[in-house]
């Protein structure tokens, strides 16, 4: 497949949210072998009933926030256009992720055991590759506003799994790009050695040599390393004149690593992606001159640039700073909600089959209340969400996605460069 990129906004704006993104996170996925049917799971009872297995501690801890706020802000949205189904939706049942495989699981366990008939989650997708094969195994929908690795594309989960972000796929040609567009042409890639990592090394190295640039060094590493010392002298060894780091807080390491080899952002071309988009990365990797990462650039999906959602996110959840994946998570309860109308049941088994449809080749709609107005009316609808347009392909994902090209500043403050818009091309 092939992919085009355009510029939607170019104005340099202060970022504002703290991004070590949810779209890794844990060691290699395989999917959980518990997939046997939970009691009251999979079946539907006249009432939308939501849950969510989402972090409220671990290392993704401040992700939790936006995104279950989201889910609370997406039921409250519809509640107050008159339910669904002719009900009122109950509060979710939500339980922690924790960044842990074992916990993420039993945490799936008990929301299916509420008999839910949508899960909302998991933020990390290593996470949520622990108990999908669990969820959608029971007939329970799910939808991740966070998970970004390329392996769900092609997962088995029966048509039961979505997600809102964009996939990895779509973010490696943004970064390719930026790399190439700044002039550099022998460029070395390390990233976590997990399902995250691996897809977006992959996504980006096929791009950049795609557009003309050699890849001089494409490898991984252990992301519970201790010693990261290694990995700088591979990066070293390569003579690239840019170096990517795919990773989360384990980067900040390696960037260390860099400069002290004189290969900082003044020596050489330095990108990171998602996973170390963040307002304190300059202090975390410099106390003392948070300036060594002037001029670091990354990529990330863009989620803060709808005004109109922030302001009314922030409303009902005043407490909220963090904005990271909260247009996706409330996109997640959204569309599945405007599904389920569609197909008059909550059974999941029935109102996934009308998911893809929700978002494309209908009647532009952009709020539940519109949307679900128009199907009552017997209109087909297009639902564009708030995280963006979503055009789910047939793998229940979106098929383009507003990605945001970030800098770090000569204070070390985290800065929007541009939007770019990445489509898939079929």
């Amino acid at each position: 497949m092939h992919f085009r990129t355009g510029v939607r906004a170019g104005a340099i704006v202060a970022a504002a949210a703290l991004v070590l993104t949810a779209c890794g996170g844990g060691d290699e996925g395989q999917g959980n072998e518990n997939g046997d049917q939970q009691a009251g799971a999979g079946t539907g009872n006249g009432v939308f009933e939501l849950g969510y297995v989402l972090p409220e501690t671990g290392q993704l801890a401040f992700l939790g926030p936006p995104q279950i706020e989201a889910v609370n802000f997406a039921i409250k949205t519809i509640n107050d256009a008159g339910g669904l189904l002719g009900k009122q939706l109950p509060a979710p049942v939500g339980r922690d992720e924790a960044a842990s495989e074992a916990v993420a699981a039993q945490s799936a366990d008990q929301v299916l055991g509420a008999g839910v008939d949508a899960i909302i989650g998991a933020a990390a997708s290593g996470m949520s590759l622990a108990i999908i094969d669990k969820v959608t195994g029971a007939k329970v929908a799910q939808c991740s506003g966070s998970n970004t690795a390329p392996t769900f594309t092609d997962y088995n989960d029966g048509g039961f799994y979505f997600r809102t972000a964009p996939s990895d796929v779509l973010q490696g040609p943004v970064l390719a790009n930026t790399i190439v567009g700044d002039g550099h042409s022998r460029v070395a890639l390390v990233a976590r050695a997990d399902d995250y990592g691996r897809g977006l090394q992959e996504a980006t190295r096929t791009a950049l040599e795609g557009a003309g640039a050699t890849v001089v060094l494409a490898e991984t590493y252990d992301p519970k390393a201790t010693n990261y010392s290694p990995v700088v002298q591979q990066i070293e060894g390569a003579n690239p004149d840019a170096a990517v780091v795919i990773g989360f807080e384990e980067g900040t390491q390696i960037l260390q690593g860099l400069i002290e080899a004189g290969l900082g952002p003044d020596n050489i071309g330095v990108y990171g992606a998602d996973g170390l988009r963040n307002t304190d990365l300059a202090s975390l990797v410099s106390e003392g001159d948070p300036g060594v990462l002037s001029g670091m650039k990354g990529t990330a999906p863009a989620s803060a640039d709808n005004a109109e959602f922030v302001g009314e996110l922030q409303k009902f959840a005043p407490d909220l700073e963090e904005l990271q994946f909260a247009p996706q998570v409330y996109d997640c309860v959204i569309t599945l909600a405007l599904a389920a109308q569609k197909a008059n049941s909550d059974d999941a088994a029935v109102f996934s089959k009308e998911v893809v449809g929700i978002t494309k080749d209908g009647e532009k709609c952009t709020t539940f209340a519109d949307c679900s107005a128009k199907l009552e009316a017997g209109s087909d609808i297009d639902y564009d969400g708030v995280s963006g347009p979503l055009d789910f392909t047939d793998a229940g994902e979106p098929g383009q996605a507003s990605i945001e090209v970030y800098t770090y500043d000569e204070q070390g403050k985290l800065q929007t460069v541009s939007t770019e818009i990445s489509r898939l091309d079929n």
